[in-house]
């Protein structure tokens, strides 16, 4: 298909501007892949690209930092037409036209091949929060998380990260409590497996206390700032907590005694520039046993490309809760 359709920012003045366009396969930019899009997804990374127009590297932009689609033309022998690929993060949709597309043009090094046990759409319901989750047990447990370590806390339980995050840790068997600022979300959570629902006012660090009661065998951290600070003062001696976002400040003040006193672990989760070998291999297991239960049940919503400003606006607000993927 030469014509297609494009969510394009472009900059106007002091303003971008978010808006379907018509689009020739002359507009894309260079790669050694061309794929047809079937679903994308919307991130926070992508209402701070589309909205604020943060992390812009160049104007006209198609956000998106995800998508998954079936190759039309492949300039490598690693990749032939009809295969089912997914391509997340990287420069995608920051520096690169993005996901919001219906034909998108990629670098061979940006490419997984979708694997066995996921379709598109599922594997669209995970995207960049799904690998980001996956990349966090997977760290956590390469530290020496276990469920028989005690309990796991999720923080910011409600976002993309946060709810995947509890429903692939309550399938493995651990024992997750769920941090939300949303008190209407106690169902939702019980549901993706949460045995316990803790306001996120009880995990923020207001007093600045280095230790506290140990509580949590591991963690995972899409907020940062205060949340961080008070799950580092309260992890069991030898615990860790992946950190993946910064929603609740880039600012963490702390001291060593949590790392000397109790050799806890702080581990920094970077889903954009993964390693290839390892990014194939959370995605595998994403595919089996880190697959969520509630995949198509209770975490997803599907909108059109034309609804996605309006849920870039609401991302912001924080009234998204799951997973909200794009059909092209």
């Amino acid at each position: 298909m030469d014509q297609f359709q494009a969510l394009v920012l472009d900059k106007e003045k002091e303003n971008g501007q978010l808006k379907v366009k018509q689009c020739d396969q002359s507009d894309l930019p260079d790669g050694d892949v061309t794929i047809r899009v079937a679903y994308s997804s919307v991130n926070y990374k992508d209402a701070i690209v589309g909205i604020q127009q943060q992390l812009v590297e160049k104007f006209p932009l198609v956000p998106g930092i995800d998508l998954a689609g079936t190759i039309i033309h492949s300039e490598t022998p690693a990749f032939s037409e009809g295969d089912q690929v997914i391509v997340t993060s990287y420069a995608l949709g920051t520096g690169h036209w993005g996901g919001y597309s219906e034909v998108a043009r990629v670098p061979k090094e940006w490419v997984v091949p979708l694997p066995d046990g996921l379709t598109m759409r599922e594997a669209m319901i995970l995207g960049t929060a799904g690998l980001t989750a996956g990349l966090s047990i997977q760290r956590l447990e390469d530290n020496g998380l276990n469920p028989d370590k005690g309990p796991v806390l999720v923080a910011g339980a409600t976002g993309g990260v946060g709810s995947l995050a509890v429903d692939m840790l309550a399938k493995k068997g651990y024992q997750v409590a769920a941090a939300t600022g949303k008190s209407s979300e106690q169902e939702y959570l019980e549901k993706l497996g949460a045995a316990q629902i803790i306001d996120r006012e009880e995990i923020t660090d207001t007093a600045g206390t280095p230790t506290r009661k140990k509580q949590w065998a591991g963690a995972i951290d899409p907020v940062g700032g205060k949340t961080l600070q008070f799950i580092l003062s309260s992890l069991q001696s030898g615990g860790s907590v992946a950190t993946s976002g910064m929603v609740g400040g880039i600012e963490v003040s702390t001291t060593v005694l949590p790392f000397i006193g109790r050799g806890v672990n702080w581990l920094g989760i970077d889903s954009v520039q993964c390693p290839m070998e390892l990014r194939r291999e959370v995605w595998n297991r994403l595919a089996d046993d880190l697959k969520p239960h509630s995949l198509e049940t209770e975490i997803v919503h599907e909108v059109s490309l034309e609804e996605v400003p309006a849920v870039l606006d609401k991302i912001l607000q924080s009234k998204v809760r799951g997973r909200t993927i794009v059909k092209l």
